[in-house]
């Protein structure tokens, strides 16, 4: 949540270029430069700088005018990128998101049946940050209290961390339908696969884009990917709070002409509150302030898990030897 306030890279701390010819002459110059990213994320109001992948998990940090701040082969280079693999995949791709995904949803039933069982016990309800003693009963107390203070906030982050990785999730609260609805608004248009024309005007895809929105944020350019043949352009409208938003243009990868537009706001309302789980669920919306809410709520997570598992392996009373 925190990334773009510690990653220390010359320019990181720039302000936010979003003109377009600036942007256009940007992509032009990091489009042309050795080998050809295949995705380049552009600097927002936080982070100043372009961030460029190329194949595999090499990458590059680059200034707004497109020249090349530092690169990396590798995802280890960059603690920033590592972390988010860890937290999102568990080092293991879609094996390891499946599995933080079953972790989520095992979470929210933890807290649902400990709010539950805190209920029989509320008069004994106590207000501390630790418990008084190390000693299991002490800690069981002290667990269900402070997990009864952070309930509201681990379910938001429970919840909205596991609908990502299992979108039928949203079924239970956006209806049964939802998923269908979902996955057809944010589905991309089919195009035969296709190689990257030499004389794609990549500084036209941008001014194409600023044509069709002129107050949205130029957000991302990616490069056709599996069997697709289709650049993408994506683009974040004032009225969203996805960081890189749902409005998208697609060009062909051969001739760079424009194949179909997508206006977020035109989306049907489940898909748009869909679209919101991210920014709640990594603090990507409200600022600093709700930065240090969801911040509470993972430290909490921490401490209720650590001193669980203390009480659980480490704090159970001795066996009384039997009498003779």
């Amino acid at each position: 949540m925190h990334r773009d306030a510690w990653i220390g890279v010359p320019h990181a701390r720039d302000a936010q270029v979003q003109t377009t010819a600036e942007l256009a002459r940007a992509v032009e110059r990091m489009m042309a430069v050795g080998e050809r990213p295949e995705m380049i994320t552009f600097a927002s109001r936080a982070f100043g700088l372009n961030r460029l992948g190329f194949k595999g998990d090499a990458g590059a940090y680059a200034d707004q005018s497109g020249a090349v701040a530092t690169r990396w082969a590798s995802q280890w280079e960059r603690p920033e990128l590592w972390l988010f693999d860890f937290h999102h995949h568990l080092f293991a791709d879609k094996t390891g998101e499946t599995v933080a995904g079953v972790a989520g949803v095992s979470g929210v039933l933890f807290v649902v049946t400990g709010l539950v069982l805190w209920w029989r016990r509320r008069g004994m309800f106590e207000l501390r940050l630790l418990p008084r003693k190390f000693a299991r009963p002490q800690l069981m107390h002290h667990h269900r209290d402070l997990g009864v203070i952070l309930a509201p906030l681990l379910l938001l982050s429970l919840v909205t961390g596991s609908s990502l990785v299992f979108r039928p999730l949203t079924a239970l609260y956006l209806g049964p339908g939802a998923p269908v609805v979902i996955d057809k608004a944010l589905a991309a248009p089919k195009a035969a696969p296709a190689k990257v024309g030499k004389d794609v005007d990549w500084g036209g895809l941008i001014v194409a884009g600023r044509t069709r929105f002129p107050d949205a944020e130029v957000r991302s350019l990616s490069l056709p990917r599996g069997k697709s043949g289709l650049i993408t352009l994506r683009m974040r409208q004032p009225d969203e709070w996805l960081p890189n938003g749902r409005t998208t243009l697609w060009f062909a990868a051969d001739t760079g002409a424009l194949v179909r537009v997508r206006d977020a706001r035109s989306l049907p309302a489940v898909a748009r509150i869909y679209n919101g789980l991210y920014p709640v669920h990594a603090a990507k919306a409200g600022g600093l302030a709700y930065r240090l809410v969801m911040t509470a709520s993972g430290l909490g997570l921490a401490v209720l898990g650590s001193l669980s598992v203390w009480g659980f392996w480490f704090g159970r009373p001795k066996k009384r030897a039997s009498a003779a």
